[in-house]
């Protein structure tokens, strides 16, 4: 023996612990953590035992009994119950009693931690001893295998006893007709022996001599002494004491006892014992009762040993008395005839046995005829050494390798029941599916006894996974499978409770609140955790099965019949070949979890097992409601307002105050029946409410999906479900949580921007309705389930598909209104500051949304009023409508600090302010436009004032620049159009000219001041242009101002300076915009006629000379505007004309409606043009030719020569020739003019 050992006695049972109930959290309460290297020769092996639980106390040192000591005199203490025994002493069966049918189940619910993943194997020590002892023994082996997961379930089945059970009660009919004709055809009862109950009896006796403390035989009465030499006689009560369960679908027959026939009587309350607390917080509701002992689920073993034989991991149950004493602190006893070798199935009996225990030790006590003779103490390595029990323990290790193997192989369906069946004196061993074959004996499934604990513990296995939420995402294939497998073993009219809340674990399986991240690929694939295969590139195909690398079990030198087994080991003799039989790790191929990317196939997945999960439920009521009998097939009518024009605001305001009512917490004592008959607290009642709440989370995530699609009526038919999910859980809930609350204020909020969005395209109304009106079948089922409960009739006003804009924005206001009040009540107001504000925001926006409706149906009102121009009514009500949702916006914006949302919505106030000042412009009698009004200079003040406050709120550019700049535009468009109607429409009867000059210039440099002339954008050519235009209008003022002032010289010198400083700019702005030629020939003859007007009040020749001369130099400058009107003029007449005019009709379309020119402003700018021209021309050769003194130089004389000529061409002009030809003309003369009035050519070209 090598290793070390801990201080403390390897194997030592722990403290009793009466609650097994918690003996899954046990790890840290482990007694003993001890590991055996066993070194004998070339043999090794390797083994590990931890106890995970035990029942028995301390060990009290083995008493060693004298020489001579008669063991067939019963000592005092014989069949009183003891700790230190165990089982093993109330019963003459002594340690070697038989496994309980479900013994297995029983440790697999205590520890259920290990199952489906860390252990490989679950059963009785004395199934595992009986499993590699196979090749050795002659006798019959028959269990039960189970798979969950990894792990295989192994527990005897009894054929004949299930046999004789079978004649009374009629079940398994089947299966005994199938056992004699394949296995045993003269089947019939085998009794044990007499020489078998006296060995046993006096074992018995032997284990009570050793822990009675003196030592001695004490004599007992004549009547005890007779009663138990009768029991070695006859097989007592004991040899069916753990007898075979009733089947679930029969009447329980007459019971063994009045217990078992009390228990029994229950159909569903055996499995689950109370699932772990934390399961609440997973939502999954706690659904069994403790009962577990009334079907033998009970986990009856002295001590649970988890034990590591080489690479296998296996969950043992044992009931071997362990005792204190010899060399080591953990011995077990032995009783042996001496007159009989022990052979080799002993010893491997007691070397496992040891190795299982963790006993280093064993103490053989040696008899004949039941006196004691010798002991002899042996270590546990040296057991397969011993003489006539030579064993290899490679061997035994390469059975229990090949036996899993073949196991894991072949057992592959959860949920199946696998029978491994040896005959006795047979070499062949034989696997059957006895689910498969029940199934093809066409009886019902629930007659398979294994069936409900099976099922059970599919259950509680995949519950135990949803609890690990660390983890639990890589189990998903796996829990998936173990659920599925779970529902469709039971039958859903008895057991509806396990159904339901399967269901509703599966539903949550479904992430519908998460993206779907990377993880994907390692839920699809299932991850190492959902696939049996040691390494993740294994090939996935099946190996053939004829090829020895698989364990091959072809069946063709078999019997015919033989085909029912599912597997076949042809001999014994082939599980001590090492690696005969290889698991070919193809045993989970269907644990794939359905990952999909797309939201509405996870939510139809939800949808489609809470609608099973409902039905389940609902079919365990059995009170009928008094609903008239609805068909689930019958589509329920989804209301759609067609008049709702009718239903006003009004009717809005006092029908939405309804949305709150169920969000408040009931006053009732919440004790009565719900509507179709559920008590409040039952599981029904817990598991409607998490089934309602997972479909309306379901139906949220389509709607919020089809929104993101633009698919508005299928969103809104969604929203509607999801809340009437809610509304029905608000009738069967005693009060709402918080939780809930905040998912129900999301829920308003969606609906809230499904209804703004209809709102938005209303043109794209006929395929919304289409969308709205669809349902499916899963649909109509769960509305249905939802009818029983209420009538879902709460929040039909706020998703009813409307006709009218108005109508539906104020839905959709009222929805937002109704989720701020839920996020700002109770509980949540400090729970959900980001959703809250979220809230606000929509809020906001709803209502600038609202305000800017409103202002446009005021500006439509004032379109249509062109007669008689006065204010209406309803003109100034959708006036304060508009401001009443501008002001409230801006609140709710200020309440989380968005600036940007501000500026906003006070930008459209602003442009409320403009139209409200439009709708107030005079108009006289002739229908003209009067004077500028004064409540036309307080609207736009005030539309002014709140443009100020939007750019305040936005401090700088850099914070918001599109807002920024927009508000920057408004501005200055506000401040011009109060200048230019000013200038335009001039209120002479209220001001003198001069203010109104002063207030037209003032708001025309703070109209300036907010042209934007530097930074680029899309914007700034429009700026250019206005900067350009107001140049030219204060331009045109201060000339008018010079030619109207008369008496104050320095007055009108400095209009003269003003009017030539605004000229110059505007010319230099309108020749940088390339598209404003007329503008640009407008302000240089403006210039001109200015010049004209100065010449005019000259006395001095030379001083009007010079003027004239500056007045010729700008109409040389005028050539740039005409050779850009020119161009444009050609490719006008290009597009008039086309080179190939085809049959195409003679009419000739308007040129200035295929061009941004004016040609008849272009027409009347030429009139203006020539005259001067000519004026100029004129005056210049007089002025030039009317002074005395002659002209100087050759140059003087050419300049007078060019005059002439050009006046002279200029009058004969044809007036009446085309526009081109005239334009044409005006480029020849200005070219002849010399390059000193002619500059600007070259950036004319």
């Amino acid at each position: 023996m090598s290793g070390e050992r801990s201080a403390e006695r390897p194997g030592s049972p722990g403290p009793a612990s009466g609650d097994r109930g918690d003996s899954k959290g046990q790890d840290s309460k482990e007694d003993s953590r001890q590991e055996l290297a066993m070194c004998l020769g070339i043999n090794e092996v390797k083994s590990r035992a931890v106890v995970k639980y035990s029942a028995a106390p301390p060990p009290a040192t083995y008493a060693l009994l004298q020489e001579k000591t008669d063991l067939k005199l019963p000592p005092a203490n014989w069949l009183r119950e003891s700790t230190q025994l165990g089982p093993a002493g109330t019963t003459v069966l002594g340690s070697s009693s038989k496994s309980k049918p479900f013994s297995s189940f029983g440790m697999a619910y205590d520890f259920i931690d290990s199952i489906g993943d860390d252990v490989d194997v679950v059963s009785d020590s004395e199934n595992i001893k009986k499993l590699l002892k196979i090749p050795y023994s002659k006798s019959h082996v028959s269990m039960a295998v189970h798979r969950v997961g990894r792990t295989l379930l192994l527990d005897e089945l009894d054929i004949q006893e299930l046999f004789m059970r079978s004649s009374q009660t009629g079940d398994w009919t089947w299966l005994k007709e199938f056992y004699q004709r394949l296995v045993d055809q003269k089947w019939q009862r085998k009794k044990k022996s007499k020489e078998q109950w006296y060995q046993r009896a006096i074992l018995s006796k032997f284990l009570y001599y050793s822990i009675n403390g003196d030592g001695a035989a004490e004599p007992v009465s004549n009547d005890l002494d007779e009663a138990s030499r009768s029991g070695e006689e006859e097989p007592g009560a004991g040899e069916l004491g753990p007898s075979w369960p009733a089947t679930f679908a029969s009447p329980a027959s007459e019971p063994e006892d009045p217990e078992a026939d009390k228990e029994d009587s229950v159909p569903l309350e055996f499995a689950l014992g109370h699932v772990d607390s934390s399961l609440k917080e997973q939502n999954l509701p706690t659904l069994f009762n403790e009962g577990e002992n009334s079907q033998g689920l009970r986990n009856d073993f002295v001590r649970n040993i988890l034990w590591t034989f080489e690479d296998i991991h296996m969950l043992v149950g044992s009931n071997m008395p362990i005792f204190g004493g010899g060399r080591y602190p953990a011995v077990s006893l032995r009783l042996r005839d001496n007159n009989k070798p022990i052979n080799v199935l002993t010893g491997i009996d007691y070397w496992l046995d040891n190795l299982m225990c963790n006993v280093p030790e064993l103490v053989m006590c040696f008899h004949v005829n039941g006196i004691v003779q010798k002991y002899e103490m042996i270590k546990t390595e040296d057991i397969p050494d011993l003489e006539n029990s030579n064993f290899s323990t490679r061997v035994v290790k390469d059975i229990a390798q090949n036996i899993l193997s073949f196991l894991k192989s072949n057992c592959t369906k959860e949920g199946h029941t696998y029978w491994l069946f040896k005959a006795s004196g047979s070499d062949i061993v034989k696997l059957y599916d006895l689910t498969t074959l029940c199934e093809e004996a066409a009886e019902e499934k629930c007659q398979n006894p294994f069936t409900l604990p099976v099922a059970v513990l599919l259950y509680k296995v995949a519950s135990n996974m949803m609890m690990k939420k660390n983890q639990n995402r890589k189990h998903y294939g796996t829990i998936r499978t173990l659920l599925l497998n779970c529902v469709k073993l039971l039958d859903h009219d008895r057991h509806p409770q396990i159904i339901a809340s399967a269901n509703y674990m599966l539903s949550e399986l479904f992430q519908l609140d998460e993206p779907v991240e990377g993880g994907e690929e390692a839920l699809r694939g299932g991850g190492s955790e959902d696939s049996y295969s040691e390494e993740e590139d294994e090939e996935e195909e099946e190996l053939p099965e004829d090829s020895d690398e698989n364990g091959s079990y072809s069946t063709s030198s078999d019997p015919p019949d033989d085909s029912k087994a599912v597997a076949i080991i042809r001999s014994v003799g082939e599980l001590s070949v090492p690696e005969k039989y290889k698991s070919t790790h193809q045993i989970r191929p269907s644990y794939v979890f359905p990952v999909s990317p797309d939201k509405e196939e996870r939510c139809r997945h939800v949808l489609s097992y809470v609608l099973k999960g409902l039905k389940a439920v609902d079919s365990s009521i059995k009170k009928e409601s008094d609903l008239p009998a609805a068909d689930p097939n019958t589509p329920i009518p989804l209301k759609y307002e067609e008049g709702s024009q009718s239903a006003g605001p009004s009717t809005v305001e006092k029908d939405m105050a309804l949305f709150l009512d169920r969000a408040a917490p009931s006053r009732e004592d919440f004790k009565h029946p719900t509507r179709s008959g559920m008590i409040p607290g039952s599981w029904q009642h817990r598991m409607k409410l998490q089934l309602f709440l997972k479909a309306s989370r379901a139906y949220y995530v389509l709607s919020d999906a089809a929104t993101n699609l633009l698919k508005y009526g299928r969103a809104l038919r969604y929203i509607k479900l999801a809340l009437q999910c809610h509304d029905a859980y608000c009738a069967v809930s005693p009060g709402l949580h918080p939780e809930v609350l905040l998912f129900h204020s999301q829920c308003l909020a969606l609906c809230g921007d499904i209804q703004l969005m209809l709102a938005q395209n209303a043109s794209n109304r006929a395929a919304y309705l289409e969308e709205y009106s669809y349902q499916t079948r899963e649909d109509q089922e769960i509305l249905h389930c939802l009818h029983r409960e209420s009538s879902c009739q709460a929040f039909n006003l706020a998703t009813d598909l409307a006709t009218d804009p108005e109508y539906q924005l104020t839905v959709s206001c009222k929805c937002y209104e109704a989720a701020h009040e839920l996020l700002t009540s109770g509980d949540l107001k400090e729970q959900s500051p980001e959703q809250l504000a979220q809230v606000l925001k929509r809020l906001g926006n709803i209502r600038n949304e609202m305000g800017v409706f409103y202002m446009n149906q005021a500006a439509a009102v004032q379109t249509e009023n062109t007669v008689t121009r006065a204010v209406s009514a309803a003109e100034q009500e959708l006036w304060k409508k508009s401001f009443s949702c501008f002001e409230k916006g801006m609140k709710d914006f200020e309440a989380i600090g968005d600036a940007t949302n501000t500026a906003l919505l006070l930008c459209n106030t602003g442009r409320l302010m403009r139209i409200c000042a439009q709708a107030h412009c005079a108009v006289t009698s002739d229908l003209r436009r009067g004077e500028f009004s004064p409540e036309e200079a307080l609207y736009y003040n005030k539309a002014i004032d709140y443009y100020l406050r939007a750019m305040k709120s936005l401090v700088r550019r850099e914070s918001h620049a599109v807002v920024w700049d927009s508000v920057n535009w408004e501005l200055s468009t506000t401040y011009f159009t109060l200048a230019t109607l000013q200038q335009d429409y001039a209120p002479l009867s209220r001001k003198a000219q001069e203010q109104i000059e002063r207030e037209v210039t003032e708001a025309m440099v703070k109209s300036l001041k907010y042209c934007d002339l530097h930074t680029e954008s899309a914007r700034q050519p429009l700026y250019q242009y206005r900067a350009a235009t107001i140049h030219h209008r204060l331009a045109s003022m201060y000339h008018s101002c010079f030619r109207n002032q008369v008496g104050d010289e320095h007055l009108r010198k400095q209009h003269r300076g003003l009017a030539e400083l605004h000229y110059s700019k505007a010319v230099r702005l309108f020749h940088i915009l390339k598209d404003a030629p007329c503008e640009l020939l407008r302000t240089q003859l403006e210039r001109v006629a200015f010049a004209e007007f100065q010449m005019a009040g000259q006395n001095s020749n030379t001083t009007k000379l010079k003027t004239l001369r500056g007045a010729l130099e700008i109409m040389a400058e005028t050539r740039h505007a005409f050779q850009l009107i020119h161009r444009e003029l050609l490719e006008e007449q290009s597009q008039v004309d086309p080179p190939d005019r085809g049959t195409e009709g003679t009419g000739s379309p308007d040129p200035a409606a295929s061009s941004g020119l004016n040609t008849q402003e272009v027409q009347r700018l030429v009139a203006v043009f020539e005259p001067s021209f000519s004026f100029l021309l004129l005056q210049l050769v007089k002025l030039t030719t009317a002074t005395k003194r002659k002209p100087s130089g050759a140059h003087e004389e050419e300049l007078v020569k060019t005059y002439k000529q050009l006046y002279s061409t200029l009058l004969r002009a044809d007036k009446a020739a085309p526009l081109p030809g005239r334009v044409e003309l005006i480029l020849s003369l200005l070219g002849q003019l010399g390059p000193g009035t002619s500059g600007g050519d070259s950036e004319a070209s």
